[in-house]
Formats: structure tokens, C-alpha cells, sequence
């Protein structure tokens, strides 16, 4: 096998990265008003936010970890793709257009808008930076385990010093650019990554003859514990009732998990119309479909080619099975390029993810709760008050930062796509249940989005400490604790039937009363747009 260059992988790193920040320079200086900064002033098609959607979405996830899920897991690591696409589906018909009508810049904009606007505001704002935390700490962990296989760097204060860096170019993305310069930063990405992994992709086909057959074969004979059941489910799932069952909580927690994450749903926002929100999440599933195929090659061209015990062994472990397979096609010229791709795919993730909770926060907590909405509503407030909604959203991301950096260090060499599941995890059991109810359930009111909302963040979260994810076994980010007392590794199955429960339950008890002329305005919005401009324009 060649040996990785660090020297010429630093030096297609800063490329990269001098191309990207031009980039965001340039788009800045438009960035003249909270519009521009939190929605990238609303300017950008359907096309182009889809493809930004796809660089969103994409996340270092996809890249290595399901690679590398694929490569050690066989079918049951494709599992991951399968759920992660699917997942549009729900997006595209229940939540997009919907949510593009009757909000403005946050996920906020839509639980509060028939509700009493602080505690829900304020409960929206807490759920979207729980999502972002736990998603940052997937990519921040990616960005350890490449960098330290690129770098050679083995110890985990080198990995550190990589994840600090990463933080750090991160947070000046968004200080500078803001969500324009966030989402040309996606858009290069995706093109980056999509046409980046289809070039491996036929590599590796051509190696064996573009016959898929003799490709599954060779991956079968590469992995002789595992032999000819990396083909069939069960691999990572199927050994016993426990496991199955935490297969069947995965798989609700991705599919339904995309329709509330908060850094997607706030992509909606940057399109001009409803009907562009919808192109561009057409346009977002074709492009995603297209490179999860690529997947399914790439994880098992990495175990023919590379070998689960070379995988294994090397820094980042599972996520490092795409850049070995790059290295054995190309050597360290296609390993430095593709490493770039991983390292930007990293890099616009983790910025689409700060701006959107430091936009929560600057938009829900300090323009609408703290200034209690007075630029909102017209009174008094104005340009002041929206520059310090931009002002506050750039310390927010400050901070965010530096979280993100100390939990990724301690998340660092946890597999990435399983970190991410635990993020849609929170997003399905917090987030979606008071989306869908806001939108399609008249009687819905602020105490059942409050019971949702914290009720599914409380108890996601307590699983997820008390999982084996968390102590109890050798793969666990605590491996010498055991305080594991429930026995799945992902809380799904458990967490989100909980949050519609106490949605629901939270409504039915509650004295509160829907506003009938509100609620009203809501669907009407919601389904047709009407008034929907007039109110962005404020």
C-alpha cells in the first residue's frame, strides 16, 4: 500500500480552505441586515438549495461512517443509507412547504405561532441546540480520526489540537459569512463530495470488472470471520432479540429524525417562495439517492480492497475505511483529494450547524423573549434591535464553538454514523411529534408543544446516558463505567412514541385554549402561502 503524504495532504487542505473562505468573504458583503445574516436573504433557488440541502446533509456520517459501517457490517451498515434516504420522504410531503409558510427564520417561528410565544419560543430554542450539540459532536469526532490518519498523528493531543482547529475555521465561516456564506460553503461541498465519491466509485467497480457480483465476492473473501454473512442482515443487528430490537429503534430514529433537525428545517427558510422549498428538497433526495448508491461500493470495495483488520487498525477506526480505499486506488495524490472532500464535507456540516443554533438563540430567546419581539411586531425595536439579533447570533456561535471542540474531543473515536442516529434520535423525539401536532392538530396547545418538547428531550437524553452507548462495553465513549441500565444503544423505539404520548396527554389536561382565529390563519398560511410574504417582509 502507498503511504499517505502529510505534507501534500496539509497542502490541498489549505487550498481548500483559502478557496472556501474567498468564497465566504465575497458573500459576506451583502450580510446587511438579520434576513441576510440568519436566511441568506432569502435569495437562493430551489436548485441551488437543494443542493445545499445535499452539502448539508451529507455529513461526515455518510462519508465515513456509513463507509466504514459498510465495510465492517455488510448489509447492516447500508441499513444506514437506506434509512437516511427514506427519511425525505416525510420531509418533502409533510413538513417543507408547510413549514417554509408559516416560518420566518427558526423552527421557533412555527411552534409559537398559534401558542404563547416565550415558553415556547424558549423550549424550541433549548431542542434545536440539544440536536446541534449531539451532530456537532459526530463531526467534530470525524474530523479527529481523518485528520490524525492523514497527519500520521496517533496520540489523542494531536487529535485534539486537529478537532480545535476545525472548531476554530468553523466559527470563522459563520462570523464572516453567515448563512450565505455557510451555503455556498455546502453547495462546493456537495459538488465536491458527490462527484468525488462517484469517481471511486467506478474506480473501484473497474476493478472488478463493473461486475457488482465479483466486487461482493472479493469482499466476502477479504473478511473470513464474517464470510458470506457481511451479505445478509444480522451481522451488527441479528445476534440477539436486544439487538434486533435496537435495529428496529435505529431505524424509526433516522427515518423520522431528518423532518426534525433543525439546521435542515432551517435551509427552508432561504428560498424565496414555498414552491421552491419544494424543488428544493426534490432535487436534495435525487442528489442524496445518487451518492448513497455510491456507498454501498464504497463499504464493500474498502473491505475487499483495504480489509476490516487493516480498517480496524487504523486511527478513526471504521471512519477511516474511505480514505485507506482511496489511498490503495490512487496512493496519496487521491487520498490528499479525497481527505479534502471529507475535511470540507466536515467543515460546511459543522457550520450549517452552528449558524442554525446560534440563530435559534439570537432569534427566539434574545429578539422574541428578551426584547420581547419588538422588531418583530413593529414596535419600536427596528435596524438596532436586528443588528444586535446578528451581533448576539455571532457570540452565540462563539460559544457554541468552543462546546463543540471540548465534546468532540471526548467523542473522539466513536463511529460517526451511529453518533449522528443518536442526534435524530433527540430531533425525532423532540422536535418532530410538536411540529407535526403545530401543524395538523387544531386543538394543540402551548402545554402539549411544552410537555412534547421537554418530554422528549428528557427522556431521549436519560436513555442515551443510561445506554450502552454511553458505559458498559468496550466500544462505549466511557469504557471503563457501567452505569448502562437501558439496554439499547439507540432510544428511538422508546423516546419518540413517549413524546407524541405526552404531546398529546399535556393537551388533553391542559385549561389552555387554542385561539380558533389563530389557529385558522395557521392552516390557511400553511397550506396555500397566504400572507405568508407579507409576514417574512416585516
Amino acid at each position: 500500500m502507498n503511504e499517505s503524504s502529510p505534507i501534500l495532504n496539509i497542502s490541498i487542505f489549505g487550498v481548500f480552505v483559502l478557496i472556501t473562505l474567498f468564497v465566504v468573504i465575497r458573500a459576506s458583503r451583502n450580510n446587511k441586515t438579520a434576513a441576510d445574516y440568519l436566511a441568506a436573504g432569502r435569495a437562493f433557488t430551489g436548485p441551488q438549495n437543494g443542493i445545499a440541502i445535499a452539502g448539508d446533509y451529507l455529513s461526515a456520517a455518510s462519508f465515513l461512517g456509513i463507509a466504514g459501517a459498510i465495510a465492517l457490517n455488510g448489509y447492516d451498515g447500508f441499513l444506514y443509507s437506506i434509512g437516511f434516504l427514506v427519511a425525505w420522504l416525510i420531509a418533502l410531503l409533510l413538513v417543507a412547504e408547510l413549514l417554509r409558510n408559516t416560518g420566518k427564520y427558526t423552527m421557533g417561528d412555527v411552534l409559537s405561532f398559534r401558542m404563547r410565544q416565550r415558553p415556547v419560543r424558549a423550549a424550541a430554542a433549548t431542542s434545536t441546540m440539544a440536536v446541534s450539540f449531539f451532530y456537532l459532536l459526530a463531526q467534530m469526532a470525524g474530523a479527529g480520526g481523518l485528520v490524525a490518519l492523514l497527519l500520521g498523528i496517533t496520540g489523542a493531543g494531536g487529535q485534539a489540537i486537529v478537532i480545535a482547529v476545525v472548531g476554530a475555521l468553523m466559527i470563522a465561516y459563520v462570523l464572516i459569512g453567515g448563512m450565505k456564506g455557510t451555503t455556498w460553503v455546502q453547495i462546493i461541498k456537495a459538488v465536491l463530495l458527490i462527484a468525488g465519491a462517484g469517481i471511486m466509485t467506478v474506480w473501484v467497480l473497474g476493478k472488478y470488472g463493473f461486475n457488482l457480483s465479483t466486487l461482493l465476492g472479493a469482499a466476502v473473501d477479504a473478511a473470513p470471520k464474517a464470510g458470506e454473512k457481511i451479505l445478509g442482515p444480522g451481522l451488527q443487528y441479528g445476534a440477539t432479540g436486544t439487538s434486533k430490537l435496537d435495529f428496529l429503534s435505529l431505524a424509526l430514529a433516522l427515518v423520522l429524525g431528518t423532518a426534525g433537525l433543525p439546521h435542515i428545517l432551517m435551509r427552508f427558510y432561504t428560498v424565496p417562495t414555498a414552491k421552491e422549498a419544494r424543488r428544493s428538497v426534490v432535487w436534495a433526495i435525487w442528489l442524496i439517492g445518487i451518492f448513497y448508491l455510491f456507498t454501498l461500493v464504497l463499504g464493500y470495495g474498502a473491505g475487499a480492497l483495504v480489509g476490516p483488520d487493516a480498517i480496524n487498525a487504523a486511527p478513526g477506526k471504521a471512519n477511516s475505511a474511505a480514505p485507506l480505499l482511496a489511498l490503495e486506488l490512487g496512493g496519496p495524490i487521491l487520498l490528499g483529494l479525497i481527505a479534502a472532500v471529507a475535511f470540507a464535507t466536515i467543515l460546511a456540516v459543522v457550520a450549517g450547524l452552528t449558524i442554525t443554533a446560534s440563530a435559534s438563540f439570537a432569534h427566539d430567546i434574545y429578539a422574541n423573549i428578551i426584547k420581547k419581539g419588538r422588531e418583530e411586531n413593529g414596535n419600536g425595536g427596528g435596524d438596532d434591535d436586528k443588528t444586535d439579533e446578528v451581533k448576539v447570533a455571532r457570540i452565540t456561535a462563539i460559544v457554541i464553538g468552543l462546546v463543540s471542540i471540548g465534546g468532540g474531543i471526548v467523542a473522539n473515536g466513536q463511529n460517526i454514523a451511529f453518533l449522528v442516529a443518536l442526534a435524530f434520535a433527540v430531533a425525532a423525539s423532540a422536535n418532530l411529534p410538536t411540529i407535526l401536532y403545530s401543524l395538523f392538530w387544531k386543538r394543540f396547545n402551548t402545554s402539549g408543544a411544552l410537555w412534547s418538547i421537554y418530554g422528549g428531550l428528557i427522556v431521549t437524553i436519560t436513555l442515551i446516558i443510561l445506554s450502552p452507548a454511553v458505559s458498559g462495553k468496550p466500544t462505549s465513549m466511557f469504557k471503563n463505567a457501567d452505569f448502562a441500565l437501558f439496554p439499547l444503544s439507540n432510544p428511538g423505539i422508546v423516546s419518540i412514541p413517549v413524546a407524541f404520548l405526552l404531546g398529546y396527554v399535556g393537551t388533553i389536561l391542559s385549561k389552555d385554549k387554542a385561539d380558533p382565529a389563530k389557529q385558522a390563519e395557521m392552516e390557511v398560511r400553511s397550506l396555500t402561502g397566504a400572507g405568508a410574504e407579507k409576514a417574512i417582509a416585516h
